[in-house]
């Protein structure tokens, strides 16, 4: 055994260890994730959804358990649900604020969204500031020190949630429309920066840790906060103030509509045309934009109110960013005119061992990778002509690969790969 081979077996298995530790907090970060927004999906439908039963005899009866309308309503019923799910039925009632006695077993939906958000912090750590001068920064965009980029990103999480809250908090909050015009037109203007300041993956991944910090900032600071004083004042005899309670279910409905924005995130990295797009920051926007509309229309019909033109409007807007993103068959991906020269797999394999196979590779020499990504390798002729598609996508169309262009790949090198596939990836 030679000197090196304990180094770069240590360094095989930091890389393994690494690699389930990320998988493992991403599995929590999914779990809880889908926990949250269950959650948060059910409990609009069910505010929307909760009804004033029919009148039984006199027509002054209530359901069973619940107690009298006081003159203040604290107490009063404020609706119910009958429901039928996993082969049992269930009835749901609801109060105006505050039952007449509290029961000893109230669940606090809060761990769902602490986890969630714990756990998304810690991939970003792992995953991005681990490693930022391969996942974070792209010199591409923005030659950066890794100190500086790290500090753009938290600074990025805190500001959201501080502007966040101070709009919300001002007379602008008063009005859902106007708040949500310019709270998205904010998003839009942190999303052009952060895309020409960081690798797309990673601008997009930020604007989502910013969009869950809003998220749970409002679960902590003002959702239960709220609850709790809710739970005191009845525990103290007191008459719940109704502001706690409008103020808690205002910050929920807006994490309702940031979800699906913040879904497409989390899924978006396997998805360059997306975010290695020119335009990048305003694809997020469309698609952020589409995704509330829907869940606009959800709200909406839960309350019995009917509104297709909202999923006009989405197809419409998912039908232009598709349109946008569709690859083009360049002219600079085509031989010049008159010149009708095969380009050689020698060339090919040259450009692949240069900025390819120290990654991709039965053993790469990477200082990060040491097990070839997803598996992907190319090390034969043909496995480097079975994943031309591929190659055409990240290397040649979007420019999303190799990861920040650590290697300087250039686009004459690009352009060579995209004549060679154009040509049928030929390898003889």
């Amino acid at each position: 055994m030679t000197g090196h081979e304990p180094a770069m077996t240590a360094a095989l298995m930091e890389s393994y260890v690494l690699e389930w530790l990320q998988l493992g907090v991403r599995w929590l970060h999914m779990i809880a994730g889908i926990a949250w927004i269950g959650a948060s999906f059910y409990f609009v439908w069910l505010n929307n959804n909760v009804k004033n039963p029919s009148p039984a005899g006199d027509g002054k009866s209530e359901p069973e358990g619940v107690a009298n309308a006081t003159p203040s309503g604290s107490e009063s019923f404020d609706g119910e649900l009958h429901a039928i799910h996993g082969g049992g039925f269930y009835r749901v009632q609801r109060y105006a604020l505050a039952p007449k006695e509290l029961p000893h077993d109230l669940h606090w939906f809060k761990w769902e969204a602490y986890t969630t958000w714990l756990s998304g912090i810690s991939l970003l750590v792992l995953v991005y500031y681990l490693n930022p001068q391969v996942y974070l920064i792209d010199a591409n965009v923005a030659k950066l020190e890794s100190w500086v980029a790290i500090s753009i990103g938290v600074g990025f999480l805190i500001a959201g949630w501080l502007v966040y809250d101070l709009l919300q908090r001002s007379p602008l909050g008063k009005s859902q429309l106007a708040f949500g015009a310019v709270f998205f037109s904010l998003v839009i203007a942190a999303s052009y920066y952060l895309c020409h300041t960081f690798g797309g993956r990673a601008a997009y991944l930020h604007i989502g840790a910013m969009l869950g910090t809003i998220m749970v900032g409002n679960v902590f600071f003002t959702i239960i906060p709220s609850q709790r004083e809710l739970v005191n004042a009845k525990t103290e005899g007191r008459l719940p103030n109704k502001k706690f309670a409008e103020a808690a279910k205002n910050r929920s409905l807006h994490n309702n509509y940031i979800t699906l924005p913040v879904l497409f995130i989390m899924i978006s990295n396997h998805y360059p045309m997306t975010f290695s797009h020119e335009y990048n920051w305003a694809i997020l926007g469309a698609i952020s934009l589409g995704g509330a509309l829907i869940r606009h229309w959800f709200n909406l019909r839960g309350q019995g109110r009917a509104a297709p033109w909202l999923w006009v409007m989405s197809v419409v807007v998912f039908i232009a960013v598709i349109v946008l993103t569709a690859p083009k068959r360049s002219v600079a991906l085509r031989a010049p005119q008159g010149d009708a020269t095969t380009v050689a797999f020698a060339e090919v394999d040259t450009i692949i061992g240069k900025h390819c196979r120290g990654c991709h590779a039965e053993k790469p020499t990477d200082a990060v990778f040491k097990i070839a990504p997803n598996g992907v390798k190319y090390d034969t002729p043909q496995q480097i002509s079975a994943m031309a598609v591929k190659i055409r996508q990240r290397a040649v169309e979007t420019n999303s690969m190799p990861f920040g262009n650590k290697t300087n790949m250039t686009q004459a090198e690009r352009e060579l790969l995209g004549r060679w596939i154009d040509q049928g990836a030929k390898v003889e």
